[in-house]
């Protein structure tokens, strides 16, 4: 049981509401943001009306700030926001749905203003406006306005897109938009597609940047924009409406030739019914860079090929992206497919064919998370020469899986870490080399035979010898 000087709810409710109360007044004395969510909750204690009238007052305040918002200022003003879009979702949408909505409109039409102001390094401001853009469309469905006015309010902010604050807007508000409001939606798009962009004379462009093609004019970005816009915007709506055709009709012969593409255009086609056209689009794609082939193209592939009953050749598939990519999901389901007793035939063949690899790192990715840890412990010792200590993002669950019964592979792969960290004096690594060479004397003790390799104590006498001036690095070790 916890003790009652524990600070959780329970032991703060015992204190009673006068004593919180006080307290409350006191720590929100200097602090503007603690008395800005004081108010909130008073209002929306009172009514769905007040806590809308205290939302949109601060939603305005925002709107005319002008203060950067620096990575100090970051977390401080996304709670600040995040208490708004909650309030309007949780306070002011169960009594007034349809006031909820207009503030949500006024919400996300912050973005510009917001952005043009802050840095959102971390994408964490983004990441509201995305979740506004998906309250949005909740509460549309219980609103449900006119399907016309909804599609020119959602047309006006699709032409205001310039954050990627409406990037999913449409097909969030499909539903609520229906058949009328997406075909007026479409109406209005198609207009704008027809609208020209005009190019001044020569003498009168605004250059605004070079580009290896020469110079960027800002009536260029104007006109990528404006077709963007219509672009996505018909994707959407397409998809909306179910027409496969017209979702297509949005890509260049040259777009169709991109794996992605491809797949999204082969995927659709599959979902409508249509897999002898989707192997057609599938394979459009220009696939002869092996290395940059993305798994949705393989894996939209394969469905295509199963759909069309090409069992054969799609086992035959999976087993050539296994040995491109190493990819474990691909040998998984090769392996599923196979006979009782061929299947674990086929498993030593795959994990000799990613020993013998002569992608070390891919390798060794592979063998820890399929798992084979014998195999990646081999090797790591046969082959330490190759171990990169730049890519820790591999190494370092690699050590941590094969420590337990692995430890000279794992120290080996430490050593690897230290190694590049000293070598190119990133000091902003040091810390974390330190931890792994007090991890490798640790693991001295349960090693029996460092074989060719050196000692614990050779190695850290060389380290010394070596790079003996870090004392950054060397005083993380007092």
């Amino acid at each position: 049981m916890a003790a009652k000087t524990t600070l959780n709810a329970k032991n703060l409710e015992a204190l009673g509401a006068e004593r919180l109360a006080a307290l409350l007044i006191e720590v929100s004395t200097g602090d503007a943001a603690m008395k800005r969510r004081l108010r909130l909750e008073l209002a929306g204690a009172a009514s769905p009306a007040e806590a809308a009238r205290e939302v949109r007052k601060r939603l305005a305040s925002i709107a005319r700030g002008r203060t950067f918002i620096d990575w100090q200022k970051r977390r401080a003003f996304v709670a600040d926001i995040e208490a708004q879009r909650r309030a309007i979702v949780d306070q002011v949408a169960p009594g007034d749905p349809g006031e909820a909505l207009d503030l949500l409109w006024q919400f996300l039409s912050l973005a510009g203003p917001v952005y043009d102001r802050c840095d959102d390094s971390s994408g964490a401001i983004g990441d509201e406006f995305r979740a506004a853009c998906v309250d949005l469309g909740t509460i549309a469905q219980v609103v449900g306005p006119d399907p016309e006015r909804l599609a020119e309010r959602t047309f006006d902010a699709i032409c205001a897109n310039d954050y990627g604050q409406y990037d999913d807007l449409i097909r969030l508000l499909a539903p609520t938009l229906g058949p009328k409001g997406l075909d007026h939606l479409k109406a209005r798009v198609m207009d704008l597609a027809r609208t020209p962009i005009a190019t001044p004379p020569d003498r009168e462009r605004d250059k605004i940047g070079w580009a290896t093609s020469g110079p960027i004019y800002a009536d260029q970005i104007v006109r990528s924009r404006h077709d963007s816009t219509v672009q996505l915007a018909l994707e959407a709506i397409a998809d909306a409406q179910g027409d496969v055709d017209g979702f297509i009709a949005q890509k260049t012969d040259k777009a169709r030739a991109v794996p992605t593409v491809a797949a999204e255009i082969a995927q659709r086609l599959l979902d409508a019914g249509r897999p002898k056209e989707a192997w057609t689009a599938i394979n459009a794609a220009a696939t002869d860079r092996a290395g940059h082939i993305p798994f949705e193209w393989q894996e939209t592939r394969l469905a295509v090929m199963e759909a069309l009953g090409m069992m054969e050749e799609a086992q035959a598939f999976r087993w050539r992206c296994f040995e491109t990519f190493l990819n474990p999901t691909h040998l998984r389901e090769h392996l599923r497919r196979l006979p009782d007793f061929e299947d674990l035939e086929a498993e030593e063949r795959a994990l000799r064919f990613v020993r013998a690899s002569p992608h070390f790192h891919e390798a060794l990715w592979f063998l820890v998370h399929w798992p084979a840890l014998d195999r990646a412990a081999d090797l790591v010792v046969t082959r330490a020469e190759a171990l990169d200590g730049d890519l820790y993002h591999i190494l370092v669950p690699a050590a941590e899986a094969l420590e337990a019964k692995h430890p000279l592979a794992a120290t080996l792969i430490r050593r690897a870490l230290i190694d590049f960290t000293l070598g190119a004096a990133r000091s902003t690594r040091y810390r974390h080399a330190a931890r792994h060479l007090l991890e490798c004397q640790g693991l001295a003790g349960q090693i029996g035979d460092f074989g060719g390799f050196e000692t614990h104590e050779a190695y850290r006498a060389r380290l010394k010898a070596e790079h003996g001036r870090k004392a950054s690095f060397w005083s993380l070790l007092d």
